[in-house]
């Protein structure tokens, strides 16, 4: 009984480590992009809806695996675990093709036998099973409750994700304003090589991208009268009417430069911004093979 208490208690907690872990993974990507500026909330809240409810039904149809796998006689913890682990979905799936059948055991011969049966398969003995039937019964009941709570959070965790999928596509409070001064989100893809920014030099190597796509990379001005904005950049691939723009954007101040087809780096005097953070970005359409270097010297 302690042994089976015991299970109980690590079961719990591994579902609340892994709630545990939701939060941290989602408050450290909060902090590593710098907020959800440039997207409205109610992206982030269904998104977030969807996991936490994708976890409560996980631990929901967990526990009636579990309650189910006590009855009959399987490990409990084991078979909990593997439908946390391979989602509900097909969890369940692999337990009910190899779920076990209930059974009793034979008050005349001790051999073990359907819950049903009315005679013992070995000695041939009738077996009373009215209070079998009804135990059945009540279990049933007891554990409908895990799957009724269950199907509601499977159902609201739907309902956020197709409420985030359908305004992620449609673009609404989504910012893709590349003059915007609130972060821009990017609703296509890119092809990455390589993206790093580090001692002040923004790297950056993609194959290719979605028309429109933007990088962007917050960089320090120090001296804006006597700095400037290095950037060696390489289009390898140019199809006809594609272009690869650098857009930098500081409060009000917003200026652009066409650098697809640089003859030599570009030196751009920083004389009408401020010193602080200035937003620099790659607008994107339709460039490949793209190579850069870009820093503030």
């Amino acid at each position: 009984m302690k042994q089976i208490t015991n299970k109980k208690l690590w079961f719990c907690l591994g579902i609340l480590a892994a709630i545990l872990l939701v939060f941290a993974r989602f408050g450290l990507y909060f902090w590593k992009i710098g907020g959800f500026s440039g997207l409205s909330i109610l992206l982030p809240v269904l998104l977030f809806c969807a996991i936490v409810s994708g976890i409560c039904t996980s631990a929901f149809y967990g526990a009636w695996v579990y309650r189910d796998c006590e009855k009959r006689g399987d490990d409990p913890l084991l078979w909990a675990a593997v439908v946390l682990a391979a989602t509900p979905f097909i969890g369940l799936l692999i337990y009910f093709l190899r779920r076990p059948e209930i059974k009793k055991t034979c008050p005349a011969c001790g051999w073990r036998i359907p819950l049903r049966a009315n005679y013992c398969e070995k000695c041939g003995s009738q077996v009373e099973n009215k209070e079998d039937n009804d135990m059945i019964v009540r279990q049933r009941t007891n554990n409908l409750r895990f799957i009724a709570a269950g199907t509601i959070s499977m159902a609201l965790m739907l309902i956020c994700l197709s409420g985030f999928i359908a305004s992620a596509i449609t673009g609404n409070g989504v910012n893709t304003d590349v003059a915007s001064n609130e972060r821009v989100w990017n609703l296509g893809t890119i092809n990455m090589n390589h993206s790093g920014y580090h001692g002040g030099v923004w790297k950056l190597d993609f194959r290719s991208a979605s028309s429109g796509f933007v990088k962007e990379q917050i960089m320090t001005v120090e001296d804006a009268d006597s700095q400037v904005l290095y950037a060696d950049i390489s289009c390898r691939t140019v199809p006809e009417g594609a272009t690869l723009c650098l857009w930098l954007v500081q409060g009000d101040m917003v200026e652009s430069v066409d650098v697809t087809n640089l003859s030599k780096p570009l030196e751009y005097p920083l004389e009408g911004f401020e010193n602080g953070k200035v937003c620099v970005r790659l607008q994107i359409n339709g460039v490949e093979d793209v190579v850069s270097e870009i820093v503030i010297r």
